[in-house]
């Protein structure tokens, strides 16, 4: 059966840099892989942006009809429940907050179905305004829970400053993330660091930055 990982999260957190990071590491591995790109909320920062290297590495992208045009409308013309059936390892990149998390919702009952080859991470970065405090970050993984009608089963911490990101704004983001994993009783999947930092701590999973913003590309 089909391993399924949806990836969600605040705004900015790193959805896309994780997905696609998990994405690339599965192709490497020989796994046959699937993105399906559900951020219909964002439309600068999404994993369609890597169409060609995908596609280069043999993984299968599957986006909105709307995917990097002016439009941003929630035209899932895709049927996810097939998707979901073939064969190989199936990750989606669900768009911010729980306004992205209602797209995901429209497709629950299928998803939810795969019981133990399902997983839902919550990406958190303590350095984005809005989940700065655990318990801000709490509430909103909630209320992603409740409009994608899907429970999470781990948390991702992936703290960083963008270009500015030092290994010890990594190191301390880890009790803010326990923290969070504490309060929601879920454990920690990874935290992340850039591996153009070079730190070899068996603490952190090392991370390539795909997803940039365009000041920093």
């Amino acid at each position: 059966m089909r391993k399924v990982t949806i990836i969600t999260g605040h705004y900015g957190s790193g959805k896309s840099n994780i997905s696609t990071n998990l994405a690339m590491e599965a192709a490497a591995e020989g796994k046959k892989v699937t993105v399906v790109d559900l951020d219909i909320v964002n439309p600068y920062f999404r994993t369609a942006d890597f169409a060609k290297m995908f596609e280069e590495n043999g993984i299968e992208l599957i986006t909105p009809s709307y995917a990097n045009t002016n439009l941003d409308i929630p035209a899932l013309n895709f049927d996810i429940e097939r998707i979901a059936k073939s064969d190989g390892y199936l990750i989606i990149d669900v768009g911010g907050d729980d306004d992205g998390a209602i797209a995901l919702g429209r497709f629950s009952a299928a998803l939810n179905e795969f019981g133990d080859n399902l997983d839902m991470f919550y990406v958190i970065n303590r350095y984005r305004y809005l989940t700065k405090e655990p318990s801000e970050a709490v509430e909103l993984m909630y209320n992603i829970e409740t409009a994608s009608k899907i429970k999470h089963t781990g948390i991702i911490n992936n703290s960083n400053l963008g270009c500015d990101t030092l290994a010890d704004t990594v190191i301390s983001s880890l009790p803010y993330a326990d923290m969070v994993s504490q309060s929601v009783n879920l454990p920690i999947v990874f935290s992340t660091i850039p591996r153009r930092l070079g730190v070899d701590d068996n603490r952190f999973k090392p991370i390539e930055i795909y997803v940039k913003p365009f000041w920093e590309r």
